[in-house]
């Protein structure tokens, strides 16, 4: 597998809001409902602590996700899209949001949930490796990751079992898998850190 020459910039993800309110139907998809559901139905817990969602773009997991947490970090590139983000959540006292362009950035603090939901093929094999070292240095013992990515032909630097893999091999040094479900679009995978 050939690592291409960069990951998807923040610029590509401005472009993508400016030209659509909701670029991916997020919050009209039946598809995208469905796929939330099971996110968060697959969850080993029904709270944490400090959650961080990482790729959050307009708040639509987000809101979902501020449920099951007494706090949430939810990050992305696109301040176009925290914008948007921000308002859908307004009442949501318990989130944060940041503009961070990971794995360039790193969001500060301990958490003991991790999302990944549709990010981790825009970025090479480097960045990969590079946002593994960023869960391995932020995520509690005990603590949970999800991933959840899209399985067909994408134009990303990644397809979504290439970078899923990707992940996996660069974590499994402190995450056990202990989850991975393929429904006939995406993925779900599921890992939790050792010790």
């Amino acid at each position: 597998m050939s690592c291409p020459a960069q990951s998807l910039p923040a610029g590509y993800f401005e472009r993508l809001y400016a030209d659509q309110e909701d670029p991916w139907s997020f919050a009209t998809s039946p598809y995208e409902q469905a796929k939330y559901a099971a996110t968060l139905a697959a969850l080993p817990q029904r709270h944490y602590a400090s959650g961080l969602e990482i790729g959050c773009s307009i708040g639509v997991l987000t809101r979902q996700l501020a449920e099951h947490c007494q706090s949430l970090l939810a990050i992305d590139a696109a301040e176009a899209a925290l914008a948007r983000a921000r308002r859908r959540n307004a009442d949501r006292q318990n989130v944060t949001f940041a503009r961070l362009t990971v794995p360039d950035e790193r969001p500060e603090g301990s958490f003991d949930l991790i999302v990944l939901s549709e990010v981790v093929y825009y970025w090479n094999l480097v960045d990969i490796q590079r946002v593994a070292a960023l869960v391995e240095a932020s995520l509690l013992p005990g603590g949970s990751v999800i991933l959840v990515h899209w399985i067909k032909p994408t134009d990303y630097p990644l397809s979504g079992d290439q970078a899923v893999e990707a992940f996996l091999q660069a974590t499994a040094g402190f995450l056990s898998p202990v989850r991975q479900a393929r429904e006939e679009n995406y993925r779900l995978d599921l890992l939790i850190r050792r010790g």
